[in-house]
């Protein structure tokens, strides 16, 4: 038995770790290979290609990219040809999976999709190629089954991620005293987003934030969780607004803090799932927002929201209205009179109940073993 599974990005590359390992578990026989980061590597997937080869950012790096690109697509297609993997598993990265899937295809192998392209949100156009790329489709988000499936897409909802993983890790209590807060001090969360461009743009205003919710409640703590690959300095001005750095691979991390104002992204949904009021924030190029809103098709940008019927649970301030007094005025709710707060961790429950609590690597394999039983 011999199985194929290739990863884009660091987060496809977590994900994809936790497949690797339970097709190891299931068949203990089998070889892995594919292009996998350092989790997939350390789960036991032997590398034809390292992920960092592919993984670019941005329309210039891509360009300058696009050749080495094709030469590890052209390198994979090589390989399966020779050694005619039993099932390929690709994982999220849709933009390079979708064409590699409808390759390996015509060679006969059968494709699982893991993580949905988010062609619901925009680029609904690409569902005839999305066909064409694979058997099966495995989705992350509970509303996709039904979304897909009126447009010719058969996929299942195998579990969400963060809802599988969000249930451990530290208590609320147990990551004040790992901080050094006590109990009775209000913890705030201040997420400024992992990439260049989102630092730029918002660490300096959610330092002002954390002055000014200094001057409104002179006791509240502030944690600033950092990402791996994040430098500190990129963070300064937060430490100097007195913000407490913790790890984001830390052993057992949960951000389990009283309120949190995070820029859009899964830290968000995390957020969601530890029962955290938090306002999502976010600042682009005027030219990436001019797109957004012409092509996407959703009125909210944050998964919780979406999840919860396309509304806005945690309130969203984005662009232009994401400025230090929009920020505190709906901030101060939250630490002041408990009734935002509770109606938000309302909601949360809701979302928790539609995610469900799934093994998601198991339900991925699933369908691995269904594909094989077909052929």
């Amino acid at each position: 038995m011999r199985f194929f599974i290739s990863a884009g990005e660091t987060s496809g590359d977590m994900h994809a770790a936790t497949v690797v390992a339970e097709l190891q578990n299931r068949f203990p026989a089998a070889s892995i290979h594919g292009i996998a980061g350092s989790g997939m590597q350390a789960a036991g997937c032997l590398p034809l290609h390292d992920m960092a080869e592919l993984n670019v950012m941005g329309f210039g790096e891509v360009l300058a990219a696009l050749s080495r690109i094709r030469r590890v697509e052209a390198s994979v297609l090589d390989w399966c040809k020779e050694q005619r993997p039993d099932v390929a598993v690709l994982v999220d990265f849709s933009s390079f999976h979708m064409r590699l899937g409808r390759k390996l295809r015509k060679l006969g192998i059968p494709v699982i999709h893991f993580i949905a392209p988010k062609l619901w949100a925009w680029g609904s156009w690409r569902v005839r190629k999305l066909i064409r790329s694979q058997d099966a489709l495995a989705c992350i988000l509970p509303f996709e089954p039904e979304w897909f499936g009126e447009r010719g897409v058969g996929a299942r909802y195998v579990g969400n991620p963060s809802a599988e993983s969000c249930v451990a890790g530290w208590t609320s209590a147990e990551l004040k005293q790992r901080l050094g807060v006590r109990e009775e001090q209000t913890l705030l969360a201040l997420l400024p987003g992992s990439r260049p461009q989102e630092l730029r743009a918002h660490v300096p205003l959610l330092a002002e934030v954390l002055q000014q919710a200094r001057q409104h409640a002179p006791d509240i703590a502030c944690v600033v969780p950092v990402a791996p690959g994040v430098e500190m300095h990129a963070l300064d001005a937060l430490w100097q607004a007195g913000a407490v750095p913790l790890k984001r691979e830390e052993q057992g991390y949960a951000l389990r803090a009283d309120l949190a104002v995070a820029v859009s992204g899964t830290a968000t949904l995390e957020l969601a799932l530890w029962d955290v009021p938090t306002l999502l924030v976010y600042k682009t190029s005027a030219l990436f927002a001019f797109l957004a809103r012409r092509l996407v098709q959703l009125r909210c940008a944050g998964l919780a929201n979406i999840i919860l019927g396309d509304k806005p649970v945690m309130p969203e301030l984005i662009q232009q209205a994401c400025t230090v007094d929009n920020i505190m005025a709906h901030l101060l709710p939250l630490l002041d009179d408990g009734k935002s707060a509770a109606a938000q961790r309302t909601a949360f429950k809701q979302l928790r109940q539609r995610l469900g609590q799934h093994k998601v690597a198991a339900g991925v394999v699933d369908m691995v073993e269904e594909l094989l039983a077909t052929r």
